[in-house]
């Protein structure tokens, strides 16, 4: 059961053997640096990075539900990447 769901994994059209799994997969690595840039003071915080990172998060969640086929993978990495982005905006704002 386990090699035929590592198999279909594997063959998806979104799998480990097209761009549609490694780009966003990379792009993880954006979200978690946000992430480390929490204990940051919040006047090092830019405002235009930020609103970016909120901008493109929403945009490519909504693109990654209407692209063929469904990319779970970019569509979690995005809200992530615009949550954390509102996070560190509403801090700059406090």
């Amino acid at each position: 059961m386990a090699g035929s769901k590592l198999q279909s994994f594997w063959n998806h059209p979104a799998g480990p053997k097209t761009i549609f799994f490694w780009a966003p997969t990379f792009k993880w690595g954006i979200s978690i640096a946000n992430v480390v840039d929490f204990s940051e003071p919040p006047e090092r915080i830019s405002y235009p990075q930020q609103v970016a990172l909120m901008c493109t998060g929403l945009i490519y969640s909504r693109f990654s539900m209407v692209i063929t086929p469904k990319n779970w993978n970019l569509f979690g990495n995005s809200i992530f990447m615009a949550g954390t982005g509102l996070y560190q905006v509403t801090r700059k704002i406090r």
